[in-house]
């Protein structure tokens, strides 16, 4: 059943794109001005998500830049992202894709500000505090020229910031940098010009964009980690490949014209033939489905296709997590991105662009590091709000220390005795100060990355071994997991079944298809039909997509003609066996479990031996009947995983309930579960498939958070209705499935993985958001008591944002404790 995802380098001198190179590309590049941070990047990532058309977008904060995919089927609407974009308060223009101006100069912009600015800051340190010519008019006036120069070069990016947010109502933390900074600069110009001597605060001023442009310069060279496995991901298609075309060709006009289905057979041909197969380099934009592709030793596969010719291994590590190469021969699938290692392949186009595995698995990716979590939504409240109140405090801070010194300073000696005696300036000085380092020390973008981060590093971490996360709020409800369901076929077991053994009751066959008699009875002499129970199960079998079907109908290759077959989701297949066919009665054939059996009355005592001894081992019996008589039994067994056992014990001593649903027998189901270390009050048979919601409804009524863990097949429902679904895939499965994560292994030692990786990203989310509460609700008081200066103001919230995007990255590295 197929189902899907629920919901689902550049500088000014780049070439503006054009109408026509926006119509043949799925991507369009923007230039983005006014980002200072990875908050500012979030917004910008929001604004462009919002806007109509648009699939999904990567937003570059060291390249101020942003990577639009359009949805195929809509129209890009580019003035749109554009205008979403100045709506956040930011400038976008749209640029040719491909042309690289920002990818040389990473992180120029900060440096500039860094070098400038801390060689300032430097100078008039040592001039104020080694040198003791803080008070010396001759050093003020420097002091005013080299702060002035770092206020007009380095400050103007946080000014430009602070006036596109106020142009649109809004303001950010570059309003907060903008305002303190001018206020300590503002306050001791008035000092300079007006000649009443005192104390000055250029160095106070310079300090504040100094610092904080060394603290985006580390936090754009830092959070550029998080982001390692997407930007992996999109390198790995090569851009060009070899198309092979008829020999003829070279007489035709240069453009190469792609092969359709005819030309199939010639190319086969051709390739045995290498002196008549011609190989043309061409852009991999230009191949369509049916084209034939060489790939060499070494070579990047281009997009998904089919083996045509050749053996070889292929490494497909960036798609799957899995290291052992795969091998792949005729007929074999291939992945865009995977790489063919030491045999030539062809290959026939079945997906381009878009449509590949590895599209499907960038949008994955790209969705899981944009999205949002629940447990976000209380830091955006408290960020919208954020600047206000800090400006108001800051406010109202300096109207108490300039016009009731006395009180201030009375209640900041009787802090000073619990916490540390501070050196505060005298007069009115006392106030801009005070005003300053409050503006300065609050931080909302701690706030604002304390979520962001730890999803982008953990969605970063899981597509590098195989696991894709739908969202935010999929890894929060991995994290909050308490019951795990396993479905059996294909996720306990290796869903290669195999059919074991065959019992059937020849005299009621022979006596049930007994041919006609030209007085329509039955003829006293049984005929012997040459069609046995196994050539019609597998002629029932065939037209079946589940594996248990395909495993029945490979016993058999004879072709027998049914009329109204019909396939029973989780029971079974039917058929009419019509009068015509080979001169046999007129009867219903069924194909299918027991239980299905049973309920359309076949008596099943006759196979009663043959059913317990194989149940017994674990396989699964599918029954033949005809009418309601019984005429073979088929014993189906698939292999328990040889690892399934350690991941049920591992996600035990993570202290989770462990369930097994399955359509089978008890006994068969007893015996999978013994095998793997179920309890057997937790397993439960004979379930069909739109059962399985149920019983997952009846976990949650109970107080579990339920994940359930399937292939996909007939799980949809069980899939959805769970607090998190897990799919155990195939990378060219990735579009069709409805679950919360998916695992292109097909191995579920993953499971415990996935889990384990979300708690750790839960954990590391209310780590991040702590830390930023406490941070700002201590910083910011004690900045209104005049116990921080502007300076270390500066340099901690710097370390702020370092702190909430480190403790995010440590997810990098995380490995799943017990998990051999």
């Amino acid at each position: 059943m197929p189902v899907r995802f629920h919901g689902e380098d550049k500088m000014e001198t780049s070439p503006t794109i054009n109408a026509d190179t926006a119509k043949e590309s799925t991507t369009t590049d923007f230039l983005v001005e006014g980002m200072t941070c990875q908050n500012c990047a979030r917004h910008v990532t929001e604004a462009i998500q919002g806007s109509p058309g648009v699939r999904s977008a990567s937003v570059s904060l060291e390249r101020k830049s942003a990577s639009v995919r359009w949805n195929p089927e809509a129209q890009k609407d580019i003035a749109a992202v554009i205008a979403a974009v100045q709506n956040a308060g930011y400038e976008a223009k749209a640029i040719q894709t491909g042309t690289g101006g920002h990818s040389t100069s990473k992180h120029a912009g900060w440096q500039i500000n860094l070098w400038l600015g801390l060689a300032v800051t430097a100078a008039l340190m040592i001039g104020e505090w080694i040198f003791g010519l803080a008070m010396t008019p001759w050093f003020q006036w420097l002091a005013f020229a080299l702060a002035g120069v770092v206020q007009i070069c380095c400050g103007a990016q946080f000014y430009r910031g602070a006036w596109r947010q106020l142009k649109v109502g809004s303001s950010n933390m570059d309003t907060l940098v903008a305002l303190g900074s001018t206020t300590a600069f503002g306050f001791s110009c008035w000092v300079l010009f007006s000649g009443a001597g005192g104390h000055v605060y250029f160095m106070e001023a310079a300090a504040i964009i100094s610092l904080i442009s060394a603290g985006h310069w580390l936090e754009s060279r830092v959070s550029e980690k998080a982001g390692g496995a997407l930007k992996a991901l999109l390198h790995l298609a090569p851009q060009t490949a070899r198309r092979i075309q008829k020999p003829e060709a070279r007489s035709q006009k240069p453009e190469i014209q792609p092969l359709n289905l005819k030309t199939l057979s010639f190319s086969q041909s051709a390739i045995r033939n290498p002196q008549s197969a011609i190989e043309a380099e061409v852009p991999v934009s230009a191949l369509i489905i049916g084209d034939l592709i060489a790939l060499r030793p070494g070579d990047r596969v281009p997009v998904d296709g089919v083996v045509m010719e050749g053996d070889s291994a292929v490494d497909e590590a960036m798609l799957t997590g899995e290291s052992v190469p795969v091998d792949k021969k005729s007929g074999s699938e291939l992945f865009a991105g995977t790489v063919n290692l030491n045999g030539r392949l062809v290959m026939r186009v079945a997906a381009t662009g878009e449509a590949t595995a590895l599209a499907h698995i960038i949008a994955a990716v790209q969705r899981a590091q944009t999205s949002r979590a629940d447990i976000q939504r209380l830091g955006d409240r408290i960020s919208n709000v954020f600047v206000p109140v800090v400006v108001t405090i800051a406010v109202a801070a300096a109207l108490w220390w300039g016009f009731a010194p006395e009180s201030a300073r009375h209640f900041h000696d009787w802090l000073a005795q619990f916490l540390w005696q501070a050196h505060l300036p005298m007069g009115a000085a006392t106030a801009f100060i005070v005003a300053a380092a409050i503006l300065i020390v609050a931080c909302p973008c701690a706030m604002g990355l304390a979520t962001p981060a730890a999803i982008m590093a953990s969605a970063n971490t899981a597509a590098k071994r195989g696991i894709l996360i739908r969202d935010g709020v999929a890894l929060e409800k991995a994290g909050n997991v308490t019951a795990v369901i396993f479905d059996k076929t294909g996720t306990l077991t290796m869903g290669k079944p195999e059919v074991a053994d065959s019992w059937s009751s020849r005299s009621r066959r022979e006596e049930a298809l007994a041919p006609a008699g030209s007085n329509g009875n039955k003829l006293e002499t049984p005929h012997v039909v040459s069609y046995e129970e196994n050539a019609f199960a597998a002629a029932l079998a065939r037209n079946s997509t589940h594996p248990i079907s395909q495993a029945i109908a490979k016993i058999s290759a004879e072709k027998i003609e049914f009329s109204d077959w019909e396939e029973v989701r989780g029971s079974g297949v039917s058929a009419t066996l019509p009068s015509s066919t080979f001169n046999l009665q007129p009867s219903t054939l069924r194909l299918g479990s027991l239980r299905w059996l049973k309920e359309s009355d076949v008596d099943l005592a006759v196979g009663e031996k043959f059913i317990a001894e194989w149940s017994g081992q674990g396989a699964t019996i599918v029954g033949l009947a005809s009418d309601k008589t019984l005429l073979g039994l088929f014993a189906v067994r698939d292999a328990v995983k040889a690892n399934a056992k350690q991941v049920v014990e591992q996600l035990q001593r993570q202290g989770l309930k462990i369930y097994l649903l399955t359509g089978d027998n008890s006994l068969t189901a007893a015996s999978i579960a013994k095998q793997v270390g179920i309890a057997a009050e937790n397993v439960f048979s004979e379930v069909r498939p739109e059962q399985k919601a149920e019983f997952v409804k009846k976990l949650q009524a109970a107080g579990e958070r339920v994940a359930f863990v399937g292939d996909g097949i007939n799980d949809a429902p069980a899939l959805t209705q769970a607090d998190l679904g897990i799919a155990v895939s195939r990378a060219s499965d990735v579009a069709r499935e409805a679950a919360d994560i998916i695992l292109l292994k097909s191995e579920i030692e993953a499971v415990p993985e996935a889990l384990g990786l979300a708690r750790a990203t839960l954990r590391t989310i209310k780590q991040n958001l702590f830390w930023a509460f406490f941070y700002n609700a201590l910083g910011v008081p004690l900045a209104a008591m005049g116990f921080i200066s502007p300076i270390f103001c500066a340099a901690a919230m710097g370390v702020s944002d370092l702190v909430v995007i480190g403790n995010a990255l440590r997810l990098l590295r995380w490995r799943q404790k017990d998990f051999n």
